[in-house]
């Protein structure tokens, strides 16, 4: 049962790992095949470095292990919150590495300094607020992917594929579990830039209005033309 998405989940898990965004277990990327509202996941506490396409646990909208023989991931609810949410994604990533991690513990935002920043993100990559103790308390996990898309409310999950949860660390994602991991690994690159940056110059001062447009939206926009046709 979907081979493809499990071989595709299964990469972009070693992925993480090669881009040094995890340690030993700390992180998963799942995906999701839309046509039939099924996940593929990584399994609970497994290291990377024994992941197979085997060993990969395929779960319902609801959470229900539809194949595998190993528990799927402890932050599965979340992503299956994200999935029923914003309904465009189709992969997402989970990982506490460092720079962005830090922003988290901060319960900052990241600025948007520069152009690099701007070329995947349109602003601010945002934070969410701290769960409740009666949110941690039950259903933690699920109540972590309500409390990203309570962020969102404002924002488009589209131009922003990430979030940092406060107290906790990073999540991504994108049109499959590839490009979850791509804005991942940019997402690390931006966090330790805007830290950076801010050491520096002293104050978060953001990028000039009409420079991100220009990055983003040549990138992204409906008149892009970076790259080739």
């Amino acid at each position: 049962m979907l081979k493809g998405l499990k071989q595709e989940v299964l990469l972009a898990n070693k992925e993480l790992q090669k881009q040094k965004l995890v340690i030993y277990t700390w992180g998963n990327v799942s995906g999701i095949d839309r046509d039939q509202n099924l996940v593929v996941i990584k399994p609970s506490g497994v290291a990377y470095e024994d992941l197979t396409i085997e060993a990969m646990v395929v779960l319902d909208l609801e959470g229900k292990v539809v194949e595998g023989r190993l528990r799927p991931s402890s932050d599965a609810a979340t992503h299956l919150e994200l999935y029923r949410q914003f309904e465009e994604i189709g992969g997402v990533v989970h990982t506490h590495s460092l720079w962005a991690t830090v922003w988290a513990q901060a319960g900052q935002e990241i600025p948007c300094r520069g152009t690099t920043h701007a070329d995947y993100f349109y602003g601010d990559i945002p934070c969410t607020r701290p769960l409740t103790p009666d949110e941690v308390e039950e259903a933690y996990e699920h109540n972590t992917g309500k409390v990203i898309v309570e962020r969102f409310r404002t924002i488009k999950y589209q131009e922003t594929p990430a979030v940092l949860v406060a107290e906790h660390a990073p999540f991504t994602w994108g049109k499959d579990a590839h490009e979850a991991v791509h804005n991942s690994v940019v997402l690390e690159q931006v966090a330790q830039m805007a830290y950076l940056t801010k050491m520096l110059s002293g104050h978060d001062g953001p990028i000039s209005k009409h420079v991100l447009d220009k990055h983003y939206l040549r990138k992204h926009g409906p008149h892009a033309y970076y790259g080739q046709s």
